[in-house]
């Protein structure tokens, strides 16, 4: 290559890879669990020495084998192989990656040329607080980067190993700490639009961190978002009620009112119907909502499955009336308004696309129980109606990334 200088970039934040000039050099056919994890725990533990009886108790139970000390051995044999199978023939292994054995201990050692993403990221964030003292713009610049380097959960690919629990924590702590600083910064400097957009991609890796929620809240109400303030509040605490199996926090409640003495200083005069609206946000209710907030949270999900095994489903409710009179669909309209928030759970949303065509957002539910769910809207459709039948189709489409569904501004 000429003489020029090779990299090594080690992903650990999100999805685990290592890269050559932005190419990743894993082989995903030669990928084996129980070596990966080793590797891993290497990496995790860099430059320190690790005892083999350490490492044997952190990575396997003791029914693996009859002979873990030489289990380990040649699994030490193999990741080495495959570390040297990696790296291009040319390169000096040393200024990369090296497993070294002395007096009883085994060492990765992490040579002048490999750079980890984790490294990296704790150095931005103390660049951030060296400079935030005297320098607010370079305090920003190290603190958006380090967040950029957060792509998710460290190793998050490995979710059940104890040995990653506190590793985990740790980062995960880092990262919400500097978040929390940039926005801090930033309602310093009354820049609320930046807020929002920090926020949307903090919910998107933390989904269930309370604080995130409310400072975007918090970034609504200065923007003069109060509607969509108060429909994000009933959304976000049904959501949180659900998977804490907890009601309101302080905070929480805090907002609440936060959200009620907008209204009031803003001079609305229908705020007993406000006020109403807030307190349903507690109870098993699912949210109706405006087309603008409904691609909001749209959005906000998209980027929360982007990570996840398994997508949500969006609905599209479909009202087949080639002739049908304005009064006939009004009507319509209002059994679908009652029929939908008695039957959808607390954290799923619905708005109208147009006169005819309903969206609906699934929290958490699952492909088999589509057809249990879609079974029960017609039910409770037909309860209400009665006598009148109306024609209607009900799709179903997951909320993943590059499905191929965007919502658009009805026509």
């Amino acid at each position: 290559m000429g003489g020029e200088i090779i990299k090594l970039y080690i992903n650990t934040l999100g999805d685990f890879d290592l890269k050559i000039e932005n190419e990743s050099i894993l082989k995903e056919s030669s990928r084996s669990y129980r070596l990966y994890k080793l590797f891993q725990y290497f990496i995790t533990f860099r430059n320190k020495k690790l005892l083999p009886d350490t490492i044997i108790d952190n990575l396997w139970d003791n029914h693996e084998s009859q002979d873990p000390k030489n289990m380990l051995r040649a699994q030490i044999f193999r990741l080495r192989q495959m570390i040297k199978n990696i790296l291009p023939e040319e390169l000096d292994e040393s200024k990369y990656l090296n497993i070294s054995f002395n007096n009883g201990y085994y060492s990765l050692e992490i040579g002048e040329l490999t750079t980890i993403d984790i490294d990296e990221f704790e150095a931005l964030i103390l660049i951030g607080d060296t400079k935030r003292q005297y320098n607010i713009n370079q305090a920003i610049e190290a603190y958006s980067k380090a967040l950029n380097l957060y792509k998710g959960t460290y190793l998050e690919e490995n979710a059940y190993e104890v040995w990653l629990v506190p590793v985990r924590n740790y980062y995960r702590r880092l990262y919400l700490k500097t978040l929390f600083k940039l926005i801090e910064i930033f309602k310093e400097k009354e820049e609320y639009s930046i807020i929002v957009e920090l926020c949307e991609k903090g919910i998107a890796i933390e989904p269930y961190e309370e604080s995130i929620h409310i400072y975007l809240m918090e970034a609504m109400l200065k923007l003069g978002q109060i509607k969509n303030a108060i429909s994000y509040y009933n959304y976000i605490s049904a959501i949180l009620e659900k998977q804490m199996g907890t009601k309101s926090s302080p905070a929480m409640r805090d907002i609440n009112r936060k959200i009620q003495n907008y209204f009031i200083d803003k001079g609305e005069t229908d705020i007993f119907t406000i006020k109403k609206k807030l307190e349903e946000g507690t109870n098993d209710r699912s949210l109706l909502c405006d087309f603008d907030y409904f691609k909001f949270l749209y959005n906000i999900q998209e980027r929360k499955r982007a990570k996840k095994d398994e997508p949500d489903f969006i609905s599209l409710i479909t009202l087949s009336c080639d002739n049908c009179k304005q009064e006939e669909i009004n009507n319509w309209m209002k059994i679908m308004t009652e029929a939908l928030e008695g039957t959808l759970r607390k954290g799923d949303a619905f708005t109208f696309w147009n006169d005819t065509q309903i969206l609906i957002i699934f929290d958490d539910a699952k492909e088999d129980g589509l057809e249990s769910i879609e079974s029960r809207i017609r039910k409770t459709i037909k309860r209400i109606t009665k006598d009148t039948e109306y024609i209607m189709s009900i799709k179903f489409i997951p909320i993943v990334p590059d499905n191929n569904f965007t919502i658009k501004s009805p026509i």
